[in-house]
């Protein structure tokens, strides 16, 4: 399923609205921010560290019945509405690190979508992936030797 305009103008106001609760000029606060996806009522829910909720958004295209596991369809078109919001991100008053993190109906997490770092910042983790075996199978390369 195609992201639609609409669908990526439903993400990006309601990451706005969790911007706009950490502005600029505000006390820093440790956090992450959590996001998830509700299948049943195709809501995008946002929560800090304490699960306290920050915003709800009904994302109407979500409502379609798809074939397609949702969080499939959803983390990459949500990694999308952060990248080009990241003017807003990187002002929010939170220390860094922090990240946007997609986490399942259980609480669990099912991947990170953004980093804000000082010196990095990570888009995408399809780079990462593969990355313990390799450093598994180098570490044990070297103890042979």
């Amino acid at each position: 399923m195609k992201a639609t305009q609409q669908t990526i103008q439903q993400i990006q106001r309601a990451i706005r609205k969790v911007a706009s609760k950490f502005p600029k000029d505000a006390e820093p606060v440790l956090t992450d921010i959590h996001m998830q996806v509700k299948p049943e009522s195709a809501e995008l829910l946002t929560y800090n560290d304490d699960m306290e909720e920050l915003d709800r958004a009904v994302i109407e295209q979500w409502l379609e019945p798809t074939e397609e596991d949702l969080y499939e369809v959803a983390a990459p078109v949500i990694k999308q509405c952060l990248g080009q919001l990241r003017k807003e991100i990187d002002a929010m008053s939170i220390l860094h690190p922090f990240s946007f993190v997609l986490m399942g109906e259980d609480g669990e997490t099912i991947c990170d979508l953004y980093l804000v770092d000082d010196d990095a910042m990570m888009l995408d983790t399809e780079l990462l992936k593969g990355l313990d075996e390799e450093l598994d199978a180098f570490l044990e390369e070297l103890m042979k030797e």
